[in-house]
Parts: C-alpha cells; sequence; structure tokens
C-alpha cells in the first residue's frame, strides 16, 4: 500500500498538532484528504495511480489515523475545519508548495471547502467528494437525513456524553459504521477495515466528537456569516458523490452547491455510495486526473 510513497510526520503552526502522511510521485502538487471516520488510507487505490503525474499528499487530519490528537478546548476551537485547513496548508508548505490543488472526501471535503475560502492565494482547484455545504445541510433538515446522518447529532452532544457511550465498543462501532449503518456504505476489504479498526481509539472517537461539536456550533457560523456576505468559493470547483449516497438521496447537489461555488467546472455523480475512492476507485482516479490536469 502507497509503495514509492514516503511517509512523514510534519509539526503544524499548532504546538500541540503533528500530521502524518505519505508523499509520493512528482509533478504539480495534489493534496488528498479522507472523512470520518477513515484515515489517509482511503485513498490507497487512487493516490499511486495519480502519482504517475502528480506529486500526491495525503494525509490524516487532526484526530485522525496517525495524526496528533489534542484534547479538545472548551469552545471547540482546536477542532474546526479552519484549524483543520491550516494543519494542511502548513503541511504543504512545509513540503516547499505554496499553491496546491486538493480534493477532499466527506469530513476532508469539509476542511478544503473552507481551505478554498480561507487561503484563495494557495488553492489552485478544489474537487468535492459527496458532502453537501454544511451551511445548506444544517438548514435544510428532513426527517430522513437526520435518521441517516443521526451522527452529526449524537456527537456534538456534551463532553463526555458520547465518549462514555462509545467507551469499550470502538471495534463494533467502526465496523458497523462503515459497513451497515447509513445508505452507500460498504465496499472496503479487510485489510483497510482493519486499518480503521486500529485507529478507532478513545483518543479518535474524543476528537471526532469534537469535530462534530465544532461543525455544528463554530464551523457553521463561519459559513452562515460567508454566506450571508456573498463570499463563494472562487477557484475552479469539481462536485462529485455517488449515486447510492445520501448526497444524493436526501439533497440536489446541483441545487445547492452553486449558492457555495462561483466556478464549478463539472457536476458529476459516481455508480457508488459513499466511499467513492474505494468503491469506484477507476472512476474518482479518471474524474480526479481529468480535473487537475486539465
Amino acid at each position: 500500500m502507497f509503495e514509492g510513497f514516503r511517509t512523514f510526520e510534519i509539526q503544524t503552526s499548532d504546538p500541540q498538532v503533528r500530521i502524518h502522511g505519505v508523499v509520493g510521485g512528482s509533478g504539480p502538487p495534489v493534496l488528498l484528504l479522507h472523512g470520518n471516520p477513515l484515515t489517509h488510507v482511503h485513498w490507497h487505490r487512487v493516490a499511486p495511480r495519480l502519482a504517475q503525474q502528480f506529486t500526491v499528499v495525503v494525509t490524516d487530519l487532526r484526530g485522525y489515523g496517525d495524526s496528533s490528537k489534542p484534547h479538545g478546548l472548551p469552545d471547540h476551537s482546536n477542532y474546526t475545519f479552519r484549524r483543520m485547513a491550516q494543519d494542511q496548508v502548513d503541511v504543504m508548505a512545509h513540503l516547499g508548495f505554496a499553491k496546491f490543488c486538493v480534493a477532499g472526501h466527506d469530513r476532508g471535503a469539509r476542511a478544503a471547502y473552507r481551505m478554498a475560502l480561507d487561503h484563495p492565494e494557495r488553492i489552485l482547484k478544489f474537487a468535492s467528494i459527496d458532502i453537501i455545504p454544511t451551511h445548506f445541510a444544517l438548514t435544510h433538515i428532513s426527517r430522513e437525513w437526520a435518521v441517516n446522518s443521526y451522527h452529526w447529532f449524537f456527537m456534538a452532544q456534551p463532553y463526555d456524553i458520547p465518549e462514555k457511550l462509545f467507551e469499550g465498543k470502538e471495534k463494533y462501532y467502526i465496523e458497523k459504521k462503515l459497513t451497515k449503518m447509513g445508505i452507500g456504505k460498504g465496499g472496503f476489504t479487510p485489510e483497510t477495515l482493519a486499518e480503521y479498526a486500529r485507529c478507532c481509539t478513545p483518543e479518535n472517537l474524543h476528537a471526532v466528537c469534537e469535530d462534530y461539536r465544532a461543525g455544528a456550533t463554530l464551523d457553521f457560523e463561519m459559513d452562515r456569516a460567508d454566506y450571508e456576505a456573498g463570499r463563494r468559493i472562487r477557484c475552479p470547483t469539481l462536485v462529485i458523490w455517488g449515486e447510492q449516497s445520501h448526497t444524493e438521496k436526501m439533497f440536489n447537489p446541483r441545487e445547492a452547491w452553486p449558492l457555495y461555488a462561483a466556478n464549478i467546472v463539472k457536476f458529476c455523480p459516481l455508480p457508488c455510495g459513499h466511499y467513492p475512492a474505494e468503491q469506484a476507485p477507476d472512476e474518482i482516479y479518471a474524474e480526479l486526473f481529468n480535473f487537475f490536469s486539465a
């Protein structure tokens, strides 16, 4: 897995956080970000192929995988997408890349969304994978979406209620979360499931809860302020989603995304569920290659 890539641990501008990841290939820089409850391993079927044309950087977000997992601050500010985005900008600067393209899935797409707004001078292109912008999702809640996305609200409950309910059940949770709970699940190999289970520790689950606490509070307020001020992502944007995922079944991406991104190059539904990089790697490779090469 990731043959020919170099592993790194990079200190960010937050003294408490080092980001774990791998880098490989040569050519224009591309950053790949994973979602919850995954790690950089999510990209193992796509990154090596992109590395034939690009310098590919694949990381664990703070709180995930083998990156640092600081305890959440009282206001959750150390787990906002703004802070996660800054981590990744720090990583890319350390590797010598002042400007780069980024693709993010799930929570990684939300971090990349914030990155494109906060650092427009650095982000050349942005590919979003299977999300609806946070502000739209939380202002267009339906009963069906709430039931299928219960974890947004459960994990956002005050510390340490969800953490205690997860305690001792980490392996059970991760296996059910990835294969049974909600729509568009499955498609993982035993090897990747084992890696996600290894990384699903009490520290990781606390970080995930902080991620969702920040998402429901500080992140939402940032996104609302940007929306009300008319600020939209300006760089070329590719919107990818799975036809069998909640993004397709609960929302209309073609309706939502133009409210938040001014330069959408393509809307791209793929024949898969919520995890395109593992469920439809050939298709997502082709779309990312064409988008980043153009």
